[in-house]
């Protein structure tokens, strides 16, 4: 729908355009709120390092990319091509490369958020590789399905109150699915 030529809503047109959407704005619409809980979130607590990006995402074929980046049509198609398999090198090639650049940039005390699934081992045995146990997750996504996590981080973001983070490394990744959240409703 987004890559129609024929779609005019403000996001495809821009798609087309010289004035590009976010990279972040265009996973946000794909994903809904799955993606739009972990960009609310990401924005409001991260405490990156000078000159650094704080909100990074997972991109099939382009490795960690800051979420302000500006994307269009033909980069959206790009990503189409490559499957997120830990096996496929398109993939596994250029998260690998950024997740050691960024490890050797970050200090010893610094933390790396993950606010993905934390049970899939396409991304997260890359990301223990090179971040070991600075790699941590929200203790409450345990059990947790992707629009549950999704509504979790929106409503911390809006909230402005931090989950509390654990380590990757030797966490239980899976468990119990915890009471379902009360619905709440949201206006821009």
């Amino acid at each position: 729908m987004i890559m129609s030529e024929r779609a005019q809503f403000d996001l495809a047109r821009r798609l087309r355009s010289d004035d590009r959407p976010t990279l972040g704005e265009v996973f946000t619409f794909l994903s809904g709120l799955y993606f739009r809980g972990k960009l609310a979130y990401a924005n409001v607590f991260a405490q990156p390092a000078p000159r650094m990006s704080g909100v990074l995402v997972i991109t099939p074929n382009r490795g960690l990319v800051p979420a302000a980046s500006p994307i269009g049509l033909e980069d959206l198609r790009d990503f189409g091509t490559v499957d997120i398999d830990g096996d496929d090198p398109r993939y596994r090639g250029p998260l690998e490369r950024d997740a050691r650049k960024l490890a050797k940039k970050l200090t010893a005390d610094c933390e790396v958020v993950l606010l993905g699934s934390v049970a899939t081992g396409k991304y997260v045995d890359i990301l223990l590789t090179h971040f070991g146990k600075r790699l941590r997750f929200p203790a409450e996504f345990v059990g947790r399905g992707d629009m549950s996590r999704g509504g979790l981080l929106l409503r911390s973001a809006v909230d402005r109150i931090e989950l509390d983070y654990i380590s990757v490394a030797g966490a239980v990744r899976k468990g119990k699915r915890p009471p379902k959240l009360e619905p709440r409703r949201y206006t821009k």
